[in-house]
């Protein structure tokens, strides 16, 4: 029996731990077949520890330290074992979500909404936005700007909004989020573009920062000592299996066409266009 692809949450990271279905209750051992940095293979023996939680049966698993938030994992039963089987599947080409390096294929919402904040202003307007706005399956997320005088933490009054104010510009000027307008549904749920018809509501909005990541075993193109502030030029990256280019990807795809960074054609199916970003070394 095989299960879907589960995204690893914070807590089965932290906890080493996996969901796994009742029938699974007698598992005697758990195998992980996991390559590391997506390269080297492995398999990891536990003995399986089957406990039953609030949110259903678990076992424990120490994940190895290139297993993230957000990586996809699947599982096999093996009755006649009494084994359950994990294995992880590697990216083609490595990638550093928001700094993050990513080498095994991952569930960027998982990711987006997992986010643990920076202890700082900018941090908690940034979890605002990526835990309680709307994420979609690309990894952004879109939240209304005037909720996060509640959301944020930051206070009210004249110190709250000064310290929401240069918060979220901070923000913009990293590249993490920019303004644009949507709506609301009729469950008031945020929504980008905005509907048609629909009242326009000022909002921020969330795109993971990627670039290409370097494993281990291979030469930094730059002393990696060397952190300083530098851009990251645009470009074109394949998306996750089901995901497919926000709308505001596509508009900046757009744009990266007609100033002539790229030639004038289509994304191809199943790609999306990252913007050019600037990046604290």
């Amino acid at each position: 029996m095989r299960t879907p692809w589960y995204a690893l949450r914070r807590a089965d990271v932290e906890g080493g731990t996996m969901p796994v279905p009742p029938e699974c209750a007698d598992a005697e051992t758990v195998v992980l077949d996991h390559r590391a940095h997506g390269v080297t293979p492995g398999r990891l023996v536990f003995d399986a520890v089957a406990e039953r939680h609030e949110d259903g049966l678990r076992i424990g698993v120490a994940w190895p330290p290139d297993a993230h938030v957000g990586v996809l994992v699947g599982l096999t039963w093996q009755p006649a074992r009494r084994q359950v089987q994990l294995r992880t599947k590697p990216l083609g080409e490595p990638l550093k979500v928001d700094g993050i390096a990513y080498f095994h294929e991952y569930d960027p919402l998982i990711v987006t909404h997992e986010f643990r904040p920076a202890n700082s202003n900018r941090g908690k307007v940034l979890d605002a936005v990526r835990r309680h706005g709307r994420v979609f399956e690309d990894g952004s997320a879109v939240f209304p700007e005037a909720d996060l005088v509640k959301r944020a933490g930051l206070g009210r009054g004249t110190r709250g909004t000064f310290l929401l104010r240069n918060a979220i510009d901070q923000l913009i000027r990293e590249g993490y989020v920019t303004r644009v307008d949507g709506s609301l549904d009729v469950e008031g749920r945020p929504s980008f573009p905005p509907a048609d018809g629909s009242e326009v509501v000022p909002m921020l909005f969330y795109a993971p920062l990627l670039e290409p990541a370097v494993r281990p075993d291979e030469p930094a193109e730059t002393d990696p000592s060397n952190r300083h502030e530098h851009w990251v030029a645009g470009f074109i990256r394949k998306l996750q299996p089901g995901t497919r280019p926000s709308p505001r990807a596509l508009a900046l795809h757009r744009q990266a066409i007609d100033s002539g960074q790229f030639p004038d054609e289509p994304l191809a199916p199943g790609y999306t266009f990252v913007k050019k970003h600037h990046r604290n070394g």
